[in-house]
């Protein structure tokens, strides 16, 4: 049964810092979860999803899917999430701007990773749980430096994306308010590459909380 729920306080622990140039290949793997949830009610990184913080799920299927490193910018109560999480050796992005939208945390994730060596990002938002590592895995299968990729649901786009190293200046340019790399794909509709995913993943977000039972 599915479970949304507050989770409970861990004691802190100290996350990973960035790491140093990585093997050309490799391709990031690039959470946001820095926002409010005004509407759901409180940060959805905190949101318990069957025995998993939301952002612990996000993490997990970015790594499980090939991406190295993993960042997770956060930013509405960023402590308490560094405090309660179980990232690993995810690297945790503080974003000072996180309450002017999406925009800014996409920015401050591809300032983080400008000299880590990575070829390429995949971006994942914190509040989609049915991403799967497979469909993380498809989008890693087509990385360059030049490469555009959104995941194909029958026909229409959506997440995961995939930002190849080439484009990460021209994205931050157009990732401003609560918009993140959209602007910047279709201004280079044809240059991105659509892969079918709707076997295997489910890109719908969790708005609101589902509605309770009496």
């Amino acid at each position: 049964m599915t479970h949304l729920a507050p989770d409970e306080p861990r004691a802190h622990r100290p996350g990973p810092s960035i790491p140093g140039p990585v093997a050309a290949d490799r391709v990031a793997g690039l959470v946001l979860a820095a926002g409010a949830g005004r509407r759901y009610g409180g940060p959805k990184a905190l949101v318990r999803l069957d025995g998993r913080l939301l952002v612990e799920r996000a993490v997990q299927v970015a790594r499980a899917g090939g991406c190295g490193p993993v960042l997770a910018v956060l930013g509405a109560a960023a402590s308490t999430v560094r405090s309660r999480a179980e990232l690993g050796d995810a690297v945790p992005v503080e974003n000072p701007e996180w309450a002017t939208g999406m925009g800014s945390s996409l920015r401050a994730g591809l300032a983080t990773l400008r000299d880590s060596g990575a070829v390429a990002a995949v971006v994942l938002l914190v509040d989609m749980p049915g991403i799967t590592a497979e469909a993380v895995r498809r989008l890693v299968e087509i990385a360059e430096p030049d490469a555009l990729g959104m995941a194909g649901y029958g026909t229409r786009r959506g997440h995961p994306v995939l930002l190849g190293r080439a484009h990460w200046p021209g994205v931050a340019e157009l990732a401003v308010g609560d918009v993140g790399a959209r602007p910047y794909l279709r201004r280079h509709e044809a240059r991105v590459s659509v892969v079918p995913c709707d076997d295997v993943a489910d890109d719908a977000d969790l708005d609101v909380p589902p509605a309770t039972v009496p």
